[in-house]
């Protein structure tokens, strides 16, 4: 078992960083009273009862763990010396050598966990540059917390990964927007047609977890069956729902790349 030690999120107020302080302690990765949490105006309306502070200073000396969960933009006005301590961040397109010379850390990895992690469904993929070798098991450790987990061996794939995983959780609730607007054009009335939608986004999910069958099965076995399902597949690629989804994807990775920090 990976020992964790004490853990400290730097803007544990905000909605990521208080959805991995509620999975990390939901979890039992760690317990309340080891958790310190910082923030920046005021703590979230429920928080959790661990420690809170508003001096990062004193966040760095109580953790043998730091999670950076700011803003990127907001970055910059940070200041933090965590010599020593192992700095995970969860801030989309901040380098690693940016994090290192900002907190003069040699154990730095990256993360991107998504919405989904304060219910413990979230997929997070990591890159550890780090000169201790346990370093990346640690990290796992953390954000199994959270769901899935992958560790990648390039930093560049963490950008891509902003757009794809971090982004991604919105892109269900976007299909669902346009199918829920459809059968309200249809006459369907809009309580019924947003219970309807949002449940086949859910339903879906949960067979595919099931199942555990790759998506591109998934599909052909509905287009190989031939029934109703496969013509609105075929519908759907003709009119270039894979070009749509490839734009998106590729719009969110060049904003990601756009808020790198070099």
């Amino acid at each position: 078992m990976v020992y964790i030690g004490r853990i400290g999120i730097v803007g544990g107020a905000g909605w990521l960083g208080t959805a991995i302080a509620k999975a990390l302690v939901r979890s039992g990765t760690v317990s309340a009273d080891r958790l310190i949490c910082s923030f920046r105006r005021s703590k979230p309306v429920e928080p959790l009862d661990c420690h809170w502070t508003q001096d990062n200073r004193e966040l760095v000396d109580n953790s043998d763990i730091v999670i950076l969960s700011v803003r990127p933009q907001d970055w910059s006005a940070v200041e933090i010396d965590a010599t020593g301590k192992l700095v995970v961040s969860v801030m989309a397109g901040v380098t690693v050598d940016n994090i290192r010379e900002r907190t003069g850390s040699t154990r730095v990895a990256r993360a991107l966990p998504n919405a989904a992690a304060e219910i413990g469904f979230a997929y997070t993929p990591f890159f550890v540059a780090s000169s201790e070798t346990g370093d990346a098991e640690t990290v796992g450790a953390l954000f199994r917390s959270c769901g899935e987990v992958d560790l990648v061996s390039r930093e560049a794939d963490i950008d891509y990964f902003t757009a794809m995983s971090g982004s991604g959780a919105a892109f269900p609730a976007l299909l669902a927007e346009a199918m829920m607007n459809d059968a309200v054009a249809r006459g369907i009335t809009p309580a019924i047609a947003r219970r309807a939608a949002q449940q086949v986004i859910i339903g879906a999910g949960r067979l595919q977890e099931r199942d555990g069958a790759s998506p591109d099965d998934t599909v052909k076995s509905f287009v190989d069956y031939k029934g109703t399902t496969a013509a609105g597949i075929l519908a759907m690629r003709r009119a270039g729902f894979a070009n749509v989804v490839e734009a998106g994807l590729d719009a969110a990775f060049r904003k990601a790349k756009a808020l790198s920090v070099q």
